[in-house]
């Protein structure tokens, strides 16, 4: 056998592998930039709760003035479950962030502080948070992907 015909037999398996590693490359940046996504959130998430009284991380029952002096904090908190609900919606979020995700708003809005101050927030944007609503009717165990 030739040099050249070995070359003409070897070519395709080697453009073939060739584009097998760019394939994986692609998915391994798409991958790093998923991961980069969420983490920008997830600190967007600790800077909020970071503003929000500890007691009502822990689930306890702040006084009415305390409530009103973070409701700022709330919203900010609400607004970006809301944004990290759409996101999911969307398509930019994975499954397994989600389930994570999920599982925290669920928690946080059974605090009573967070509910009372859902309940107020609700009840005064309107028709705002749309997604964070959907999700709390559907009592939380719906994939927003699948809406």
């Amino acid at each position: 056998m030739v040099f050249s015909d070995w070359l003409k037999e070897i070519a395709p398996v080697v453009t073939a592998l060739g584009v097998s590693i760019g394939v994986l490359q692609l998915w391994n940046t798409k991958r790093q930039a998923v991961t980069l996504f969420e983490d920008a959130l997830a600190k967007e998430y600790r800077e909020i709760t970071g503003t929000i009284p500890t007691a009502a991380l822990l689930g306890e029952i702040l006084s009415a003035e305390l409530m009103q002096a973070h409701l700022p904090d709330f919203y900010r908190y609400f607004d970006l479950s809301n944004n990290q609900i759409f996101l999911r919606q969307i398509g930019r979020i994975s499954k397994k962030t989600w389930v994570f995700w999920v599982d925290g708003i669920k928690t946080n809005l059974s605090r009573p502080a967070f509910a009372k101050s859902w309940e107020d927030i609700g009840r005064r944007s309107n028709k705002d948070f749309s997604e964070l609503r959907r999700l709390i009717a559907e009592d939380f165990k719906s994939d927003p992907k699948q809406w």
